[in-house]
Order: C-alpha cells, then structure tokens, then sequence
C-alpha cells in the first residue's frame, strides 16, 4: 500500500463513538479464581500521540477498536464492544433479547450482557444467534445463557462439525501460533502489544458451547424470534466455512457477520485454517448488496463499529467486495503468467480507491500474505521450480548457508551492517540461517530479536507486528507456557464420535503402529450406534458397515464414557468383552502433542 488515507478523516471515529450509552467502572474482568480475564485500563496509553514505535495507521486502528461500552445501533438494537476480540449485539424482541456472537468467554459476555442489563433494564435472553463457527463468536455462550434454560439457539448450517473440527484436530498447531497472531503474552504498551487489527487481542477466560437448536439452511430462510422478523443469507466458505449476514427489516438492520469489517480480512489466517475463497467471498458481498443494501439504514458487524446511511454502506459493501475480487482475480492472472505467490505479492498494487479507504488497510490480513494464499489455494505450496521440489529441511539446509557463507563469524557483522542500513528483511533471513544452524548462539539471537523488534514496530498488520514482536520475546528467552484451549468440555461433548476417533486417527504414531494389528467394535448405547475400529499399517479406520468377522475387543458404553475414557485412559464402567489389552495397544501407540513446540528456533 502507498501513502496513508488523509489522518484527519475522523469519520470512524465519529462512527465508533455514535449512540455511546456507557460502560462499566470496573478496571478487569475477573474470573471465578480471580484471574484478570481481560482488561480495561491496559490499552489507557493509546489516548496519547502515535510513538516512533508504531505505525500510524495501525495506532489509529487500535484507538478505534479500544473503545468500550454500550452503544445503540438501531431503535432495539444494542451491540458492547470492546469488552473481547470481538463484538455481541443485543436485538430487543416482544419478551426479551436475543443475542448475536456471544464473544469468546463467559465471563466477558456476562460482563457485556450486565451492562446492557444495567442500561435496558432486566431482560431475559430468549435466543441466541451465532453469525459463524469461530470460537470469538460462540465460547462465551454459557455466560448469557442460564443453565437449563430452553430458548432457540441460531446457527448456519455446518456450523457443529466446523466449530468442533478446527478446534480440536489442528488445535494445539493453532493455539500455539495464536500466541504469535494476537500477542496475548507480550506487554501492553507503546512498543509492544497495542492491538491485533480486527480487536485488540482475544480473552482469556472460560469456553463454552450451546448445540444449535434451529439451522439456517438456505438463504432467504426467514424466522421470527421473539416477535423479531429476521432474513438470513447463507455465505459459506467466506470469512468461516459456516457463516452467514442476516437482515432485520423492520429495523432496516444489516449484519454482515464477519464478512466485511473496517479492515482487509484474512484469506489465510496466520495461525493456521483451511484457506478461505476470496472469489465466492466476493460472490455473496454482491448477494448481500442486492438483497439487503436498499432497504437498510445501518450496518453493523461482529468486529468493529457500525456503517449509518444506505449510500454509505453501499459504498462500504462495495469497496469490500471489489478488495476480496481483486486479489483474487489480479492473482490468477499473474500466475496464469508465470509469477509465483512470493513474486506476486511483492508486484500487486491496491487500486488508488481502495488504497486510500482506511477500511481496505491490512490490519488483520494483508495484501501480501492473502496474495500468497490465494496462490496456495489454487496451485498448493509449490512453484513449479525443480531446485524447490526437494529442498533441503530448515535445520540441515540453514548448517549448510551458513557454512557457504563463511559461517556466524563472517555473518553476524554484515547482519548488523544490514540492520543498521535498514535491510530489515535479509537480516532476518540470514540470522534465521545461523540460529537454526546453531540455537544457541546467543549474538546472533540477540540481533534477530532486535530486527523483529524494528519489524513489529513498523508494521501496519496488527497480526505481523505481534507475530514479530512475540518472535523476539522468545528469542530472548522469555517463553510461556501456552494455557490456551479451545478444545473445552463443551466443544470436547460436541463432536461426534466420528470426530472423536479422527482425534485419535491423527494422534497415531505411525511407524511404531505398523506392526500392529486390531479390532474394536463400539456399541453405543445412548446414540444407537456401532463403529468399528480398525488399525493396520499404522492407519486407525472406522466403518459402520464389516464382513461379519468378530473383533478382538467388543466395548459397549455411551458418548459420555467414551470421551472420559480418552481423557483419563480408564476404562472403568465400561462393558468390555474380548481382549482388553487392543485398547490398551491402541492408546499405547498414541503420540502426545506439544503445545509449546517452538517456532523461532529449531
């Protein structure tokens, strides 16, 4: 992107503080132990100057989506934000109020849902409605839901199977990289953590999960809910595999989920997803347009704050929706001429309209890292050069640059002259070479953080300068433990016990398990199911359907007590005929996983 949108254009600012009722006095959100959930007062230093250690652009994102409180919308409807990554909205209904996107944790979406209370008096929650299957827009369900209580809980369809999926089969390779992507450990301050693009950083509190009652199957479904008429658009594999915009025409109300926010979204996230299609992304932001743009007044999201007036959220739709198009389109025809993902992102250029849109800026996904992702999305991670086909690993091939290059010695002082020149991008290149040659040499660690450190700093990307900045936190040592989960109880009971043996299908270690041969049969009683595990060459399948020949092990018991069973390894209160010991061989031969794996060193 070239030269900023005018600083003085303070329209989202005007935006971000319009219908403002208040917010709470408290300083933290707590939870039940008495850890500091989230934060209030820690981003106080934002009010200030940009700092020579921020880029501008992205202070002012930051000081945009540090607001927080109550704000009205639309007469009946109210959204907190700034209390999570992300938003929940409040629509008020004949009885009570439903609620959309109850953010990330219980505690913050109780703390949210107070201060509505506090504001539109004791109104009960009679529906929950879940935009998409991102755990910020579901985990903090049980903190506005009382336990038992039988109201209606909205969801698009595919919503269950993608919620449970991401979090649990790649979830300890997210979670750790998460770390990087929203900065959660670095230190809350001018040169360190001030935001993340699409919030300021994710919550740490308790997840939850509520199966949906009510699917939304098709767009144009209409439903109404607590005397609220509510339209529905289905537009999956857009921002989430199961996502979708819904209309409340009587409020000429549009929310657009997470499909279009005041900034470029990802098309591959950082921390690791399946990646997104920015053609049909642009597909259904024309479809939203022509069904609900007309007849709307507001816009509003689950990220960031309203857009008011049908001109202007037009003009927002649509500049949203040629951003995804353009990339994407732009990609393919650069590719079909030869050029690699890395090559295109260094040649694209935004055109002059939606370069000088503060809400096309690359906050939260950026030109340059969709771009490679949208090329791996059609052509996969090779380029088409033999010499990249079979390269050497990162370890082996670093000992052997490092070693043409004369080895640390020869490179640490051109690494600094290249820092002090401001070659930022071959210095980190090549002190990646000597630390993954040898971890522990201490100068050259010390000079790749302080290259991080310059990078993060500049960085207009929340999501980069975090990853940057987390890199040299760790390189200097000072590495935690990931307590980050979102493989909680209730997305743990959510899946299903075909997800669960998936769990533990990619969990076998398939050397040591080629010599291994075993059957399971699985009678469960409260599903009235039958599943049958096999293992052999080190490949853990499960069939419904077999040739009638018996199993080594037949194991009857329910959901519940297969899932305790996984977690503790015991078998107790289960009826087992047959030979025990197939399960004890099959958990025997599960690898465990590493959620602090490192990333910065090898």
């Amino acid at each position: 992107m070239n030269a900023l949108p005018p600083l003085e254009d303070r329209t989202d600012f005007e935006n971000a503080d319009k219908g403002f009722i208040g917010s709470t006095s408290e300083p933290v959100i707590k939870s039940a132990s008495g850890g500091t959930v989230w934060d209030f007062e820690a981003y106080a230093f934002l009010d200030a100057e940009c700092p020579d250690t921020a880029n501008p652009s992205l202070w002012r994102q930051s000081q945009l989506t540090a607001k927080h409180g109550l704000y009205q919308v639309a007469e009946g409807i109210y959204q907190v934000r700034g209390f999570d990554l992300s938003n929940i909205s409040f629509i008020e209904g004949d009885t009570g109020v439903i609620v959309v996107d109850p953010l990330l944790s219980n505690e913050c979406a109780a703390a949210a849902l107070a201060l509505y209370q506090e504001h539109r008096g004791d109104r009960p929650v009679t529906a929950v409605i879940y935009s998409h299957s991102h755990a910020d827009h579901f985990g903090g369900v049980r903190g506005v839901v009382p336990e038992g209580a039988d109201i209606p809980i909205i969801a698009p369809s595919g919503f269950l199977e993608h919620a449970v999926a991401e979090n649990v089969y790649a979830g300890t390779a997210m979670n750790r990289r998460a770390i990087f992507m929203y900065g959660a450990e670095l230190p809350k301050s001018p040169a360190g953590h001030i935001g993340a693009g699409l919030g300021q950083t994710t919550s740490t509190g308790t997840i939850s999960l509520i199966e949906p009652t009510l699917l939304v199957t098709e767009t144009g479904q209409e439903e109404v809910v607590d005397g609220v008429r509510i339209v529905f658009q289905l537009t999956p594999g857009t921002e989430a595999p199961a996502e979708m915009n819904f209309s409340f025409p009587e409020r000429r109300a549009l929310c657009m989920a997470e499909n279009a926010t005041h900034n470029l979204h990802n098309v591959l996230t950082l921390r690791g997803a399946l990646v997104r299609d920015p053609r049909i992304w642009a597909h259904y932001l024309t479809e939203a347009i022509e069904m609900f743009a007309a007849d709307a007044d507001v816009l509003f999201a689950s990220h960031h704050w309203p857009t008011w007036g049908t001109r202007e959220l037009t003009t927002f739709l649509s500049e949203q929706r040629d951003l995804y198009a353009y990339l994407h389109d732009q990609t393919l025809r650069m590719l079909n001429q030869g050029y690699t993902g890395a090559e295109i992102a260094e040649m694209i250029e935004l055109p002059p309209a939606l370069d000088q849109a503060w809400h096309a800026r690359g906050y939260y996904g950026s030109v340059s890292h969709n771009v490679k992702a949208i090329y791996q999305r059609y052509m996969g991670w090779y380029d088409g050069n033999p010499a990249h086909l079979w390269e050497l690993p990162p370890e082996e091939s670093a000992k052997k640059h490092v070693e043409f290059m004369g080895g640390a010695e020869a490179i640490l002082p051109k690494a600094k002259a290249a820092y002090e020149a401001g070659e930022l991008r071959w210095a980190a290149q090549v002190l990646n070479y000597v630390i993954f040659a040898d971890a522990g040499n201490t100068d050259a660690r010390d000079l790749l953080a302080d290259v991080y450190d310059k990078l993060g700093q500049g960085s207009e990307n929340g999501t980069w300068r975090n990853f940057f900045l987390q890199g040299a936190m760790e390189l200097r040592g000072d590495k935690q433990d990931n307590v980050l989960d979102t493989a909680s109880p209730d997305v743990a009971r959510a899946l299903s016990v075909e997800q669960i043996f998936d769990s533990l299908a990619i969990r076998i270690n398939g050397p040591r398990a080629w010599d291994s041969r075993l059957t399971i049969d699985w009678n469960f009683t409260d599903l009235k199911e039958e599943i049958r595990l096999s293992l052999a060459n080190g490949v853990l399948t499960q069939s419904h359907a077999h040739d009638g020949t018996p199993a080594d092990l037949t194991m009857t018991l329910t959901k519940p007590q297969l899932l305790a069973m996984v977690a503790t390894q015991n078998m107790d209160g289960v009826q087992a005929d047959g030979d025990r010991q197939a399960v004890t061989t099959l958990i025997g031969l599960l690898d465990d996983v590493d959620p602090n794996f490192n990333i910065v060193t090898p």
